[in-house]
C-alpha cells in the first residue's frame, strides 16, 4: 500500500510509513499506537514539550535526550523510542504530530476503520469518548478511529471531522453566527 493510498503524504507520511511497516513486521503496532497517543495526549497538555520539539534553538542532541527521557518515564516500547531517536538526530521532531497523525490514519485504514479527528474545548473523559465512539459507530456503520484534540478556543462543544464530513457544534461557532445574525438584524 502507498503512502498516497492511505492519506499519508509529504515528510510526515513517509515517516509514519516506515514506522507502520517497523511496527507491524515486530509485531508492535497495538503498543506503538497506544505510545503514540500518549505522546500527542502529552503535547496537547504540555506547552513546554511542545517548544522542546519546535525549537530550533535547542541542539538535536539535547531534543534527543530529552523527549528520550519524557518517553522512558511514559514507560514508551522501544520501538517508539527508536522511532523518536531517529526523528530527533535527524531534525524532524517538529513533525511528531503530523506523523502520528499520519501513523493513526494507516492503521485505521488497515483495519478498516473511518477516522474520525474530534476537537474538543477541554480533554473528554472516558465516558464522553466511549458515548462518541458509539455514537459514530453507529452514524457510519462500523468501526471508527476515534482522534482527539483538545482546542480550548472552542470554548464547549465539538468539531468533528469524518473523512470529507466536518460537524461543527463548538460554542465559539454558534457564538459567531449568533453575532452575525445580530448584525443582519440591526
Amino acid at each position: 500500500m502507498s503512502t498516497a493510498a492511505s492519506g499519508a503524504t509529504g515528510l510526515s507520511g513517509r515517516y509514519a510509513k516506515a514506522l507502520f511497516d517497523l511496527a507491524e513486521q515486530e509485531g508492535v503496532v497495538d503498543a506503538v499506537v497506544a505510545d503514540l497517543r500518549q505522546i500527542q495526549s502529552m503535547l496537547d497538555e504540555s506547552e513546554d514539550l511542545v517548544r522542546l520539539i519546535r525549537s530550533p534553538a535547542i541542539s538535536r542532541e539535547d531534543q534527543g535526550r530529552a523527549i528520550a527521557a519524557v518517553l522512558e518515564r511514559a514507560k514508551a516500547s522501544t520501538m517508539t523510542l527508536r522511532f523518536v531517536g531517529v526523528a530527533a538526530r535527524n531534525r524532524r521532531l517538529f513533525a511528531l504530530p503530523q506523523i502520528i497523525g499520519a501513523f493513526l490514519r494507516i492503521v485505521a485504514e488497515r483495519r478498516g476503520e473511518v477516522s474520525a479527528e474530534v476537537v474538543s474545548a477541554s480533554k473528554m473523559t472516558a465516558a464522553q469518548t466511549k458515548a462518541l465512539d458509539e455514537a459514530l459507530k453507529k452514524a457510519v456503520g462500523g468501526k471508527v478511529a476515534i482522534e482527539t484534540k483538545v482546542d480550548p478556543s472552542l470554548l464547549g462543544g465539538l468539531v468533528v471531522r469524518l473523512g470529507s464530513r466536518m460537524v461543527d457544534s463548538s460554542l465559539r461557532t454558534k457564538l459567531t453566527q449568533l453575532k452575525l445574525a445580530m448584525k443582519g438584524a440591526g
